[in-house]
């Protein structure tokens, strides 16, 4: 199923709710790259798998939505290759968080997302706070 209209723009309803809040590059990333993936691999998992790893190659998730990244690349070890074969044993991803970002990079989103106790993490730490608060975020505005 193809997630573009006659005219080439995306169809939002066919998106997840953090893409429909997100940049119309990042709509276009995801949804060019889930439905190629489709075509490759039939409609299932792989298929958005393939899709998001293509979308945090280039935008990173803050709050409840993604924006571009200033430098376009890997998010995580996971999407840079060096995890697991299997889904089963697959090296967990960041959740789009950019942990391959510089920790003052880090910081300045825990900052814009007003995670507590910030100024004391480390870089680890940070990537893990980000996720929450962006899983946070997520779900706020899934309730309106």
């Amino acid at each position: 199923m193809s997630r573009f209209t006659k005219d080439g723009k995306v169809k939002a309803e066919t998106l997840p709710s953090t893409l429909q809040r997100s940049e119309v590059k990042a709509q276009d990333t995801f949804a060019a790259t889930l439905d190629s993936a489709e075509d490759q691999y039939g409609d299932g998992q792989r298929a958005r798998r393939t899709a998001f790893a293509s979308l945090k190659h280039g935008f990173e998730k803050v709050g409840d939505h993604w924006e571009a990244k200033g430098s376009k690349g890997p998010s995580d070890d996971q999407a840079a290759g060096q995890g697991a074969d299997s889904a089963s044993d697959a090296t967990p991803t960041a959740g789009g968080v950019d942990a391959n970002a510089s920790k003052k990079h880090l910081y300045d989103l825990a900052r814009k997302l007003d995670v507590p106790g910030r100024s004391t993490m480390t870089k680890d730490q940070l990537v893990t706070a980000l996720q929450k608060a962006n899983d946070r975020e997520t779900r706020k505005a899934r309730e309106k």
